[in-house]
């Protein structure tokens, strides 16, 4: 694998880390299926650079916590033609990053991805909790004709019987979708978007206790007053102070093994939206670290 240097890598870090990194930052722009607004092949470009704005103290964790845990930045690199292709290339990615006992972290592109983003972890792990941010269910069986569409992400992964999936913020869902949601209670969890007000975190612990958790985070699971820059918006979204609670409470009680942040649809001169995207993957990976168990 080769590497961005650490300056030029995310969160823009001026010198050689002395330590050895457990983050490996994954650029995957994945754009095949998006079926409404285009541009998530931007994403991971404008993540790292929005990334090097990022303040690097933590004041709610009064550290750096880049220099507990080091991180490191894949070079971009050429993604298969063909989707399904593509999401074996990232599997095999993340293969290698998780044989070397390091943490992947991959910036999308749209949400197909994460099939093959957690297809290692799926195989290493007897059973594994999916830990879903977003605005859509993503349980079509295909969209538009496509299995692995960016609609059918959750769907692909819930393929595999050792994994369960706990959804926030859903708020946009076919009738085939909560069909299927209702046939398979026993393996999907939804918060939906419409309670957020009443949303018992308590229930966290119930869930993701102990458990092996992989973190998918669809950007569109914000509301659209924060977080307009992607392709398939939708009001009555999450906002910043929804989402750290329950990000942190989930770390603090499970083992987080890797993450994926997708969809971002960057907008010229617009560098807010990839600046919140910078900072709640710096967010993740610090709680991930200092919660370890």
């Amino acid at each position: 694998m080769k590497y961005l240097s650490p300056k030029k890598g995310f969160l823009g870090i001026d010198a050689e880390q002395n330590i050895t990194p457990q983050v490996i930052v994954v650029p995957f722009g994945l754009e095949k299926t998006v079926s409404y607004g285009g541009g998530t092949k931007n994403g991971p470009k404008e993540i790292i650079k929005a990334s090097h704005q990022v303040e690097l103290f933590d004041e709610e964790l009064n550290k750096e916590p880049y220099k507990e845990i080091g991180i490191k930045t894949l070079k971009p690199f050429t993604i298969k033609s063909k989707i399904k292709d593509a999401l074996e290339q990232l599997s095999k990615i993340n293969e290698d990053i998780i044989s070397n006992g390091k943490f992947p972290l991959v910036f999308g592109g749209e949400h197909s991805i994460t099939p093959g983003s957690i297809k290692p972890f799926i195989r290493k792990y007897d059973e594994i909790t999916l830990l879903h941010f977003d605005a859509h269910a993503d349980l079509r069986e295909s969209y538009q004709g496509e299995k692995f569409s960016h609609a059918s992400a959750i769907k692909r992964c819930l393929d595999h019987k050792n994994l369960k999936v706990v959804s926030f913020g859903i708020r946009n869902l076919s009738k085939e979708e909560m069909d299927f949601y209702n046939n398979n209670r026993d393996r999907i969890e939804i918060f939906w978007g419409k309670d957020k007000h009443t949303w018992d975190l308590s229930l966290i612990k119930k869930f993701f206790n102990k458990k092996n958790v992989y973190i998918t985070f669809d950007v569109d699971g914000f509301d659209t007053s924060i977080m307009p820059a992607t392709g398939t918006p939708e009001p009555g979204g999450m906002l910043w102070e929804d989402v750290l609670p329950i990000i942190k409470k989930v770390c603090q009680v499970s083992n987080i093994v890797g993450a994926d942040i997708n969809e971002l649809s960057p907008i010229k001169n617009f560098d807010s939206y990839n600046f919140l995207v910078a900072k709640l993957a710096y967010k993740i990976i610090a709680y991930s670290f200092e919660f370890k168990n």
